[in-house]
């Protein structure tokens, strides 16, 4: 009789171990500097990449937890929780991401905060369930590295939108062939020292030329769309002010049927203050109009299509919250799993050895 109570015991202690409360299959806990973890991570960044609508792509800088789930009847899915930055390469630049740069501490970097499912199979990798948003560094970290730096300003403050539209005007105007519209605008900053306007914003081709257009709105962007990105500086000086602009036109983008014709809505906010319309003194150093740059050698990419709504009028950069449309599949991640988790605990084996912490993992650029 003991002899069978003993064997009841040993079987019902290892049930409680193996399957706790019905559990089938679970979850593991692994390193997130896995090499299989971090290759998941990309993927789940490339498809972040992929469907931004608007701003910049972003760079994974920190794994800081993950899961493993097991799949019936293939397959695992990794449950990660990303740290990314935003790069200097806006969302329609075809550079390859490896070849984008971080935007550093003292451009008042923005960092991603991501969800991800991420389900491989047979070496095959799919992204099941994914959440984003992003947030600027904070002012008092920008001014403890740069104090003389620019900060990040609302994209409808009256200098973002009056330097937008000089230097726009200005590129238009040193341009013999076609006219661009403005797209979006993507980044702005107020310098101190000198009295300055940084923005970064994006201009389409029209069905207008730029030296013989009379009313801009009867304008029509291309059927196959032409997106510039451009940079400008608007220097405040006593005697007035001085622009200067320098645009990338990106090769042409075939219009598939399935994307709104009218291509991206502007991200110009429709109350932003009336800008000055006397003609800013323009930086002869200006390039003289797409011509200067040649065609990308790639078609750009993804699509801009509907904008997801609900992004602040007061925003300083392009939140992923908003910027970020996925298109997930209905499939969750732990779907395909059994029952409630079971958690497999690091270095259960050696009571002495000290526990090594799987998670975060290492900093790739820097921490925000």
């Amino acid at each position: 009789m003991k002899s069978l109570v003993l064997l009841l015991c040993l079987a019902q202690l290892w049930g409680c171990q193996s399957a706790p409360h019905g559990t089938g299959q679970g979850f593991k806990e692994v390193a997130c500097d896995d090499p299989e973890v971090e290759r998941a991570a990309l993927v789940a960044v490339n498809y972040l990449n992929q469907h931004l609508l608007h701003g910049f792509r972003h760079l994974l800088n920190r794994i800081d937890k993950v899961k493993v789930w097991f799949r019936r009847p293939l397959g695992v899915v990794y449950e990660l929780e990303l740290d990314t930055l935003e790069t200097t390469c806006h969302v329609l630049d075809p550079t390859p991401l490896a070849n984008c740069s971080v935007r550093q501490l003292t451009e008042h970097a923005v960092e991603g905060d991501c969800d991800f499912h991420v389900l491989e199979q047979d070496g095959q990798f799919t992204v099941l369930y994914s959440q984003c948003h992003s947030n600027p560094d904070s002012a008092e970290d920008v001014r403890k590295v740069c104090p003389t730096c620019g900060l990040l300003t609302p994209f409808n403050d009256t200098n973002v939108v009056h330097t937008v539209k000089a230097a726009l005007d200005a590129f238009n105007a040193q341009n013999n062939g076609t006219y661009f519209k403005l797209v979006e605008i993507s980044r702005a900053q107020n310098v101190p020292l000198p009295v300055s306007t940084l923005v970064e914003f994006v201009v389409a081709a029209t069905d207008c030329t730029a030296q013989e257009v009379t009313d801009p709105a009867k304008c029509n962007l291309l059927a196959e769309k032409q997106y510039g990105f451009c940079k400008a500086n608007l220097v405040h000086k006593l005697g007035g002010e001085e622009v200067s602009v320098a645009c990338k036109v990106f090769q042409k983008q075939p219009q598939p049927a399935s994307v709104n014709t009218a291509g991206p809505a502007p991200a110009v906010d429709q109350a932003a203050p009336a800008v000055d319309q006397a003609a800013p003194a323009v930086d002869q150093a200006a390039p003289a109009g797409p011509q200067a740059d040649s065609p990308a050698s790639l078609v750009v990419g993804p699509m801009v299509v509907a904008v997801p709504p609900g992004p602040p009028a007061h925003r300083t950069h392009h939140d992923l919250r908003h910027a970020f449309s996925p298109v997930a599949s209905v499939e969750s991640a732990s779907g395909e799993v059994v029952g409630p988790p079971k958690v497999v605990q690091p270095g259960s084996t050696g009571a002495a050895s000290p526990v090594v912490p799987l998670c975060p993992g290492r900093v790739r650029h820097f921490k925000i």
